[in-house]
């Protein structure tokens, strides 16, 4: 899926788990991987590449950029985001975006030097549960507050082409596609539920 996407133009991927990296990155040496791990643990909420030990296998696994959670959410362990970044910044200096979910940890994870920030987590904190993604009202507040070198990236709820474009009019600089695109199984759910409501009218 990933070949077929950078095949038909998809400027990178953005990739879940040391192994799907490992092996992206394997058959297709030269494309723009954004890596991440989801790994869950009972007392943080944290989940996308939680601490030094994910961020470091990602890395190793082939990732040209780094995402991570970057809210102000209680991470695992305790330890804070600015001791994070600081040790990946002096000891691996790699790039990373920074998935937040308001214009405070956006801002708060630019001034920590993450190269990317994206709208990922726009809908899915405590602080934004009422607030459902794409993040319309956000991106332009990031755009305009963002200091000019930062990447602004639009993830989250983007299900159509007019999302994507308008993703890019709201300021964005470029837009991730996720289950709208990788969502087999939710498609051909969708298919099979629709079909069988038209069997049993018949």
């Amino acid at each position: 899926m990933a070949e077929a996407c950078l095949a038909n133009g998809a400027a990178g991927v953005r990739l879940e788990s040391p192994e799907h990296i490992a092996a992206v990155r394997q058959r297709c040496p030269s494309a723009l991987i954004v890596g991440l791990w989801k790994r869950t643990f009972s007392h943080s909420d944290v989940y996308i590449t939680p601490g030094w030990y994910e961020v470091q296998s990602v890395w190793a696994a082939g990732a040209d950029v780094v995402a991570l959670d970057a809210t102000d959410r209680i991470r695992p362990d305790g330890e804070s985001l600015e001791v994070l970044l600081q040790r990946i910044h002096h000891e691996l200096s790699i790039p990373i975006m920074a998935d937040v979910d308001s214009l405070i940890s956006g801002l708060k994870a630019a001034e920590l030097g993450c190269a990317w920030v994206g709208t990922t987590l726009y809908g899915y904190t405590n602080i934004t549960k009422d607030l459902h993604p794409p993040a319309w009202d956000l991106l332009p507040r990031l755009q305009a507050e963002l200091p000019s070198d930062v990447v602004l990236i639009c993830e989250g709820g983007i299900s159509s082409i007019a999302d994507a474009t308008k993703a890019l009019q709201e300021g964005a600089d470029a837009v991730v596609v996720g289950t709208a695109i990788t969502g087999i199984d939710i498609q051909v759910s969708k298919y099979c539920n629709a079909i069988d409501q038209i069997r049993c009218k018949k």
